[in-house]
């Protein structure tokens, strides 16, 4: 049951990485692009997650702080985005 979980949580992530990204390339509003390189750096904390948990459930491939490494790079990206990028 995890191991859905952790596939719709990605797949949930690119799905909305890709409807950001393509809003971006529409009208050009940069916050659509901090908000979709977010999104993709959670669907890659995701990903990680699985492939740890699930593929290789007996061995820690990648360490917790790796996958909060990576999570907290999309929300800096977010929060960039948000204080000095806004309009």
């Amino acid at each position: 049951m995890a191991k859905v979980v952790y596939m719709l949580c990605a797949v949930t992530s690119i799905a909305c990485a890709v409807m950001l990204l393509r809003g971006y390339l529409r009208t050009r509003l940069r916050f659509l692009l901090w908000s979709g390189l977010c999104f993709i750096a959670l669907m890659i904390n995701n990903m990680l997650l699985f492939v740890d948990n699930v593929v290789y459930p007996n061995v820690e491939l990648f360490p917790t702080s790796l996958r909060a490494g990576v999570a907290l790079v999309g929300l800096g990206l977010l929060l960039y985005g948000l204080i000095w990028d806004a309009e």
